[in-house]
């Protein structure tokens, strides 16, 4: 027994190390793409929070001391840990913390399969909880003489923007990738993969670097990948059309040349924003029709075959019925149900 409760402990200390550094790290990768606002450093996508809340809804709130002791480390990254870091670290801390019991008060489901998970994720996972860090950090920094008061309202939407598109645009991600997902040996399946992504990145590159303001021709390519490849095609497309619209933003190149530090944080969040929902809400509808589909047909064989018990004499005609030509089609759920 004291065998088994050491190897449990070991085994908890172990998650929350391994969260730790895996804040650690996305929040380093995130600050290479860090802006300064009036002398305070603020990140438009803060990758943290993604990895943050992924790790609560699968690993429970037992690792929540990972995440404090990550914050603590991108802290100490930045200016050194002072005194005001408390509230910050207790604010990046709390935020995923409340996401997750939120979600999980709603009855929430990883695997993002039904139209209300993408909803709850959006509003109760990302956009409600992150108010609680933006505001708390914020006003740590004004406090702290860092930010100057005038400044507190564009930091705060920064900070809250950053934290909130670290939740939409990598939390779906990581759940995703936990699932296990049969590899297709369709090579048609194969070659509509490989061109989706080249032309994510073509396109991607080409409208965050044109001066020609033609970022909504990555939305075509989000349906595609929702429709096709539901989240696990979805979540990467997202992903790679933020990055590059921040590293675009960062660099004032394209359809962000030109503009004030204000206007490119609301083009850049709006349209992050907008990639985000779209990916996400639209592969999470497609996923629940599928599944409404499945459980029909399933329906209608289990229909079938307790019909086939009743009465034993009667042959059950084939399902799914043939078409005019004498071919077994696919049919919609309405019209093998009328069938049978």
């Amino acid at each position: 027994m004291r065998n088994e409760r050491w190897r449990r402990w070991g085994a908890a200390v172990l998650r929350i190390l391994a969260v730790a550094v895996a804040y650690y790290l996305t929040g380093r990768i995130g600050l290479l793409q860090r802006v300064a606002i009036d002398g305070a450093v603020v990140t438009p996508l803060f990758l943290p929070t993604g990895i943050a809340l992924s790790c609560l809804l699968r690993l429970g709130l037992g690792v929540w001391p990972g995440i404090a002791l990550g914050s603590y480390l991108v802290i100490e990254t930045i200016n050194g840990f002072q005194p005001s870091g408390l509230a910050i670290l207790a604010g990046n801390t709390l935020a995923p913390v409340c996401a997750a019991l939120l979600l999980r008060k709603v009855g929430f489901r990883p695997a993002l399969d039904r139209l209300g998970d993408g909803v709850a994720l959006v509003f109760l996972g990302g956009m409600v909880p992150m108010l609680i860090s933006a505001t708390v950090g914020s006003v740590a920094v004004v406090l702290s003489g860092s930010l100057p008061p005038n400044g507190f309202w564009s930091f705060w939407a920064a900070w809250w923007a950053g934290d909130a598109m670290g939740v939409l645009v990598l939390t779906p991600l990581l759940l995703v990738l936990r699932r296990p997902y049969g590899l297709s040996r369709d090579p048609l399946r194969w070659a509509e993969a490989v061109a989706l992504a080249v032309g994510v990145v073509c396109v991607s590159l080409f409208v965050t670097r044109s001066s020609i303001a033609l970022l909504f021709l990555v939305f075509p390519l989000l349906i595609w990948a929702a429709l096709r490849f539901r989240l696990p095609g979805a979540a990467p497309c997202v992903l790679l059309v933020s990055v590059l619209a921040i590293s675009a933003a960062n660099d004032r190149v394209g359809p962000f040349a030109g503009q004030s530090l204000l206007e490119v944080m609301v083009n850049l969040q709006a349209l992050n924003g907008s990639v985000a929902l779209t990916g996400l809400l639209l592969s999470a509808l497609v996923t629940e029709q599928q599944n409404v589909r499945e459980k029909i047909e399933q329906a209608c064989l289990d229909m079938a075959e307790l019909v086939e018990r009743l009465v034993p004499g009667r042959p059950v005609e084939a399902w799914p019925p043939p078409d005019r030509e004498g071919r077994r089609g696919s049919g919609t759920a309405g019209d093998r149900s009328a069938g049978d």
